[in-house]
């Protein structure tokens, strides 16, 4: 069936104001991540936006989801990208570490810290968040081409996530570009070693 132009309106309203959400939550933070100023950023009424999200927590929650979805878009395309052999590794784990330096995970952050206060927040987030670490679990497994059902590459795995969140959160105040690169560096030859030996 075929779109009408309504729908399409709508649908480029929707993708506008889930953008702007994302932008907002990165540069400006929670508190000045607004229906308003959001609706502002978008170019779009505070009425058109209420349609589409009717609370400010719809519009961020949607906006979570909306940001891992392309996340995940991006990550699968970059996976074919990526030589085999020797290298791969150390280009996975570079890649995951940006994905956790970028601003999506920087306005993520912004909603987790709010979630932490705000219990009826944290209901809407906290499941949120497990299908994105079990999504980015995945993506990271697939792009290793390793077998995640044993228990030593599953922790190895999980190590490397945990590792590019809190690079991520070390960079939120300032550029740690220089020593990260580093981690980045002898992490990928503990990485590439203790995967080779499994």
């Amino acid at each position: 069936m075929t779109r009408t132009p309504k729908q399409d309106r709508s649908r480029v309203t929707r993708r506008r104001l889930l953008e702007a959400t994302i932008d907002s939550l990165a540069q400006a933070g929670w508190n000045a991540t607004t229906v308003g100023v959001v609706a502002e950023r978008a170019g779009v009424s505070r009425g058109a936006t209420q349609h589409h999200f009717p609370t400010r927590e719809d519009l961020i929650t949607a906006a979570l989801e909306y940001m891992f979805d392309e996340r995940t878009d991006v990550a699968r395309r970059e996976a074919e990208t990526i030589p085999p052999g020797p290298g791969r590794t150390k280009i996975v784990v570079e890649r995951l570490v940006e994905y956790y330096t970028g601003p999506m995970f920087k306005a993520a952050l912004q909603v987790w810290t709010a979630a932490s206060a705000d219990p009826e927040l944290r209901d809407r987030i906290v499941p949120l968040e497990e299908k994105f670490g079990r999504r980015a679990h995945q993506m990271a497994v697939e792009n290793l081409g390793v077998d995640d059902t044993d228990p030593a590459v599953h922790r190895l795995v999980q190590a490397t996530l945990d590792l590019a969140r809190g690079l991520g959160l070390a960079d939120v105040l300032t550029d740690d570009a220089r020593r990260r690169s580093e981690v980045v560096r002898a992490w990928a030859d503990v990485l590439d070693a203790a995967l080779t030996q499994q």
